[in-house]
């Protein structure tokens, strides 16, 4: 299903960076943060993104997850699949997507998730990580699934994850 009638599509990316946010080796990562999320809210079908302090060049990586700086988060809201599979694969993202081996651990567990969420409704990161340990947990369902619940063709084929870093 690319839509549901009445609910958008909220994501959660979740990585650990390879060193804390000032250091040079994921210094080119964090100098495109404001570029890559500044145009993902350019992009047709937008609807939220999860935001930080707004300092230049930080994106949304002061939302750690517990108590470890590296271990950041991206969560968004987008109209529908298309949209958020349009950003992903057909803009500047995958460049950066490609090379998250550079500035990302690899992930021993699911580092991706998805679900529908009421239009008008800013999903907190506690419920987003609630949908991901679900998914762990249980496997794809109507309440928390990846790219292939959606749908069986797709960009997402082409570019997914494998052994590389989340």
């Amino acid at each position: 299903m690319v839509n549901r009638p009445g609910y958008h599509l909220a994501e959660l990316n979740v990585g650990r960076l390879v060193a804390e946010t000032d250091d040079p080796r994921v210094a080119e990562f964090m100098g495109a943060l404001d570029r890559v999320n500044g145009l993902g809210k350019r992009m047709p079908g937008f609807v939220w993104m999860m935001e930080g302090s707004g300092e230049p060049g930080t994106g949304n990586t002061e939302n750690a997850i517990g108590d470890d700086p590296r271990f950041v988060a991206n969560l968004t809201v987008w109209e529908d699949l298309p949209s958020l599979e349009h950003f992903v694969w057909n803009t500047v993202h995958r460049q950066f997507y490609e090379r998250r081996a550079e500035w990302f651990e690899v992930l021993g567990e699911m580092h991706f998730v998805m679900w529908w969420v009421p239009e008008g409704h800013q999903p907190t990161l506690d419920e987003a990580m609630e949908r991901l340990e679900h998914l762990r947990e249980n496997g794809a369902s109507d309440h928390a699934f990846g790219w292939a619940w959606l749908r069986e063709q797709g960009l997402w084929q082409k570019h997914a994850c494998g052994g590389a870093a989340a």
